[in-house]
């Protein structure tokens, strides 16, 4: 559970009233990631290839769901394939090279 407490925020009432504003922290203040984690923000826009060098697009954003993160990747054409953001699905991660290489088809 992440429990966090806003300036201006004092009880259950104000938190109501919040419900919907988007909240955020400077880049600087978030913890460095482990290996092998990642912050959102820092997939989106990161080009998709699958194991035999096809493009399948880029990260358009990522969803939470119960099971695992999802990721949300659009090529412009084709629409957008919702690929889980696993360790069977997901190669590689390279933020310097700015791709994704996964486990994927482009007809699936």
């Amino acid at each position: 559970m992440l429990i966090a407490e806003l300036a201006g925020v004092v009880d259950r009432t104000a938190a109501e009233a919040s419900c919907g504003k988007l909240v955020g922290v400077p880049r600087a203040a978030l913890p460095p990631t482990a290996a092998g984690e990642y912050y959102w923000a820092d997939l989106v826009g990161l080009a998709v290839i699958n194991s035999r060098g096809e493009s399948l697009g880029r990260i358009i954003g990522l969803l939470d769901t119960p099971a695992n993160a999802v990721m949300r990747v659009g090529d412009g054409q084709q629409g957008e394939r919702l690929l889980p953001f696993v360790a069977a699905v997901v190669l590689a991660v390279d933020l310097p090279g700015r791709f994704v290489r996964v486990d994927w088809e482009l007809d699936w």
